[in-house]
């Protein structure tokens, strides 16, 4: 893995530990409708790990194993794969195939593979993995959902906090060529944590993936951090947030 594949991933599976219901309400919200999450939810890094020595086909940072329960009662469990490199992957619906049939193969679970496209590629949209031969079909098709269709209108009216992870990272791929705006959307991004009235962990941890995802040279990033510092400063000593936040 790159050290570019690394900046990208690890802010991704970080953020879908945190934030992992308003991760699928967002995405994926049928499916979330779906989850009895007053039964919690499980997160088998162990599990997956396991899988993960198993196979031949790496795995990626940003993929998190889940277990869940149905409204039903059912226990499913839920693999979801982040894909952000920039150039087309032929091996990205064998790879979810393949980690879905050796988790059930050790576990016996019944597993939900999910697909979150985050690359800048319109036209890269794997939902299935199939072959045919002698008669013979194995097909899986999963669901995806593709980061690119999210206009900034929708992540700006929202108030699910992964929302803000998707604007981050939009911002970071649409500003790679202009510092001067990469700092302006990256303080914008930043401004409207306040706006949606989080509380004040939610800020902390959302500031530092939008930093995370967003990253400037540290001439810029200087002064951005003690932008940020006054703002949090204000909240600590009861200020208004919002007022702080319009002023940025």
């Amino acid at each position: 893995m790159t050290n570019q594949r690394a900046d990208y991933d690890n802010p991704w599976k970080e953020a879908i530990s945190l934030y992992f219901q308003p991760f699928m309400a967002f995405l994926f919200p049928e499916i979330e409708e779906n989850i009895d999450w007053d039964k919690g939810y499980e997160f088998l890094d162990k599990e997956f790990q396991q899988i993960a020595r198993d196979g031949e086909i790496s795995t990626r940072e940003a993929d998190k194993l889940v277990k869940v329960w149905r409204t039903d009662g059912q226990e499913t469990w839920v693999l979801i794969h982040v894909e952000v490199q920039s150039q087309y992957e032929s091996v990205f619906a064998e790879r979810i195939y393949v980690y879905n049939y050796r988790i059930f193969d050790k576990y016996r679970r019944q597993v939900v593979s999910l697909a979150v496209l985050a690359d800048e590629s319109k036209s890269w949209r794997p939902n299935k993995y199939s072959y045919t031969i002698w008669g013979c079909e194995v097909l899986l098709r999963f669901p995806m959902v593709k980061l690119l269709d999210y206009s900034s209108e929708v992540l700006e009216q929202s108030n699910n906090p992964f929302a803000v992870i998707v604007a981050a990272h939009r911002a970071n791929q649409q500003t790679k060529q202009d510092l001067q705006q990469r700092y302006q959307i990256k303080l914008q991004v930043a401004k409207r944590l306040y706006q949606r009235g989080y509380g004040r962990q939610d800020i902390l941890e959302l500031f530092r993936l939008i930093d995370w995802l967003i990253s400037l040279p540290d001439s810029w990033q200087t002064g951005f951090t003690e932008e940020i510092r006054r703002c949090l400063d204000a909240v600590a000593h009861g200020g208004n947030p919002q007022d702080r936040a319009a002023s940025l």
